[in-house]
């Protein structure tokens, strides 16, 4: 199976100004992503999808592709992901390029690991799925059989339907809610159903620790903690 990698990195960013190329413990946030994608025995290329051309230059540093420059139109607040990775797919089948799937990597994700890549791109050629999400266990207070939808008038409803909550902990279902670390879709889906999952999704359960997105400062200092020792030189030796 060819896989293209795809790290997408805009340069605008209001939770945290310029995070893609902050230093996070010595490195730029972009760089854990891109040793990760680059660390991967399963994928075929790593394109860095950008408007910014200091990003660009830094993922290059980093050892990324940068085959292209994100047209604007597509790295503002509103630009949802699917048109990103669809203008990457046909710039480079413009260019001879053809992929089986695409895997993407946020660079919000930087503890995310090449195993983890590895064994989400193996698991959807084994199991013939649409696409592979990463995701991480709900807690059981935010189970959606113990979530309620309240109306205009503050009537409360379970969000599924039920007419009463499950009565025990022990008893819930297991809920699971996506992380961001890793996304791997068939190119066909994306191109002809125009879905970043499709209709067969399976999941690939991420251990926790290597698990955090940053969208916030809060954000950032957690994953400060949760990487003791990771990064700290600044040496870019890769």
């Amino acid at each position: 199976m060819k896989v293209l990698g795809i790290v997408p990195a805009r340069g605008g960013s209001k939770g945290v100004p310029r995070k893609n190329i902050r230093l996070l413990q010595g490195k730029p946030l972009l760089a854990y992503t891109a040793e990760a994608a680059l660390g991967s025995s399963r994928l075929s290329r790593v394109i860095l999808s950008t408007d910014d051309y200091e990003i660009a230059d830094t993922g290059r540093e980093w050892g990324l592709d940068v085959p292209f420059m994100r047209p604007n139109e597509l790295a503002v607040d509103s630009s949802p992901t699917l048109p990103v990775v669809r203008h990457a797919l046909v710039s480079l089948e413009a260019s001879g390029e053809n992929f089986d799937a695409v895997c993407l990597l946020q660079p919000t994700s930087p503890l995310r690991r090449s195993v983890d890549i590895d064994n989400c791109i193996e698991l959807l050629e084994r199991t013939g799925a649409d696409s592979v999400i990463s995701v991480l266990p709900v807690p059981s207070e935010y189970n959606p059989k113990w979530v309620y939808w309240q109306s205009d008038n503050g009537e409360l409803s379970i969000s599924v339907g039920d007419k009463d909550p499950v009565a025990r902990r022990q008893d819930l279902p297991s809920a699971y809610h996506r992380d961001g670390s890793v996304y791997v879709t068939r190119t066909q889906v994306i191109m002809d159903r125009e879905s970043l999952y499709g209709d067969h999704v399976v999941a690939y359960n991420m251990p926790s620790e290597f698990s955090v997105n940053i969208d916030s400062e809060d954000d950032w200092l957690k994953a400060e903690r949760m990487m003791p020792g990771r990064g700290t030189l600044v040496s870019q030796q890769h």
